[in-house]
């Protein structure tokens, strides 16, 4: 970017090098480099043999000096020795001020006008780090520590000139102040992933903060109607929404969005009575999560209906579980017994819905076992007390895969009722029994996913 930015500046770009005083090589690389990029437009050098930040940059002029560019060197290292004493200048007051009277400042700085201050903010973010620990096998005191200090930084001098430092400039004041390097870590990580490209924290204690902070953002604004539209997201609610995902997902971890959720929602009750209910909030937080899932998804190729099949099940908020259950059920309906009991199902569904509209009742409930005549229809009542059974004990042990093929004993037997029995049989009793065994075929189904929501 800085390349282009210059090419732009430039119709002749020559390129002159100029040096600093190593004194200001003390001060943290990035302070120096970003205050070198954003006021001089100059590229930092780094020492090719230890890799660190050198005592050198590179300016770039529009012509080519009679001089061999002394006098424009010169002018740039005497702009940029200003520029880098005012960075020296704010580290050095930084270090003196130290985090913990920062973080007492924070208080008088807002971070939404119906959210309250950016110090109500980390109380928030504090309470909630310490619950989500335990899911993600952090220390509750170290992510608590860490939330406690994580937005400090934003009241430094430092941070106050170069915004882009926030986080980062938190971690080097922690480690002047020889804090737990995991709490150093956490202050930095917690605002990752920043973008598509970024990576997801992986220590367990940026990971509680990470989680915690996105969370609260979330469940914030959808507690002030302040969601997300089509035109446009202020807030970047969408990137803290697949930044949680990412997070979970990269990281294979089991976080219960509700309870996470509720925790968030009677933290902003406490503080906000007019806030939207918390039903309200979680329901519709769990749909934004759906559709951020699955944008997430589809871009690794996995499809948009498979995902709405297995988050129409009841209790779906554990991200790392859905996705495996879909992997699965992917896999499952590529097989011939997955797409033909995909077909049978459907069948199945598309009976029932024309019968219960046509007789304005429902067909939900257990078949009478003495009007089940034919072989086929026994056959399949068997079928379908053990594919429940196995399921659910598949399931109950997280073996998708074992669900899968349990379910597909179910294909044979459906193929062969729907090939053998007349569903709608002219004696009544058997034809509402028959409609009751249709609806069973939809409850086995609907053990590992919601196949009315699958397309095919």
């Amino acid at each position: 970017a800085l390349a282009l930015e210059n090419a732009g500046l430039t119709e002749w770009p020559t390129a002159l090098m100029g040096s600093f005083d190593e004194a200001f090589l003390d001060v943290p690389a990035e302070c120096l480099i970003t205050s070198m990029r954003a006021h001089q437009k100059c590229f930092s050098l780094r020492d090719p043999e230890t890799g660190k930040l050198a005592n050198r940059f590179v300016c770039v002029t529009n012509l080519i000096a009679t001089d061999n560019g002394e006098k424009i060197i010169s002018g740039n290292e005497k702009v940029i020795r200003a520029r880098l004493a005012d960075a020296k200048f704010f580290w050095d007051q930084d270090l003196k001020r130290q985090l913990e009277p920062m973080r007492q400042q924070l208080g008088n700085i807002t971070f939404h006008a119906k959210l309250g201050t950016q110090a109500d903010r980390v109380e928030r973010v504090t309470e909630l780090a310490r619950q989500i620990a335990g899911s993600v096998d952090a220390e509750p005191d170290l992510a608590g520590r860490a939330a406690q200090l994580c937005k400090a930084d934003l009241v430094s001098e430092m941070v106050g000139e170069f915004p882009e430092l926030q986080g980062l400039m938190g971690r080097y004041y922690a480690e002047a102040e020889k804090m737990n390097a995991k709490v150093a870590q956490a202050m930095e990580e917690h605002y990752k992933p920043r973008g598509a490209g970024d990576d997801v924290p992986t220590e367990p204690v940026s990971v509680a903060v990470a989680l915690a902070d996105k969370l609260d953002t979330l469940v914030g604004f959808w507690a002030i109607d302040e969601k997300p539209t089509g035109s446009g997201d202020p807030y970047q609610l969408r990137r803290a929404a697949l930044g949680i995902i990412r997070i979970v997902l990269e990281n294979d971890l089991r976080v219960p969005l509700v309870s996470e959720i509720d925790a968030a929602w009677k933290q902003h009750a406490a503080a906000n009575p007019a806030a939207t209910d918390q039903h309200e909030v979680r329901d519709d937080l769990l749909a934004f999560f759906a559709d951020r899932l699955k944008v997430h998804l589809r871009e690794e190729g996995v499809r948009h209906d498979l995902i709405d099949a297995v988050f129409a099940l009841p209790g779906q908020d554990d991200l790392a579980l859905i996705v495996k259950r879909v992997e699965a059920l992917s896999d499952f309906l590529e097989t011939d017994d997955g797409e033909n009991l995909l077909a049978g199902a459907k069948r199945a569904a598309n009976i029932l819905a024309i019968e219960e509209k046509k007789d304005a009742t429902t067909y939900d409930g257990t078949p009478t076992g003495d009007l089940l005549k034919e072989p086929a229809e026994r056959a399949l009542e068997a079928a379908i007390a053990k594919v429940k059974f196995d399921t659910r004990a598949a399931i109950d042990v997280e073996n998708f895969e074992g669900a899968m093929r349990a379910l597909a004993e179910l294909r044979a037997p459906v193929d062969t009722f729907f090939d053998a029995v007349k569903v709608n049989a002219d004696d009544a009793a058997i034809r509402e029994n028959r409609l009751k065994l249709l609806s069973e075929i939809r409850a086995a189904t609907l053990t590992v996913a919601d196949f009315s929501r699958v397309s095919g």
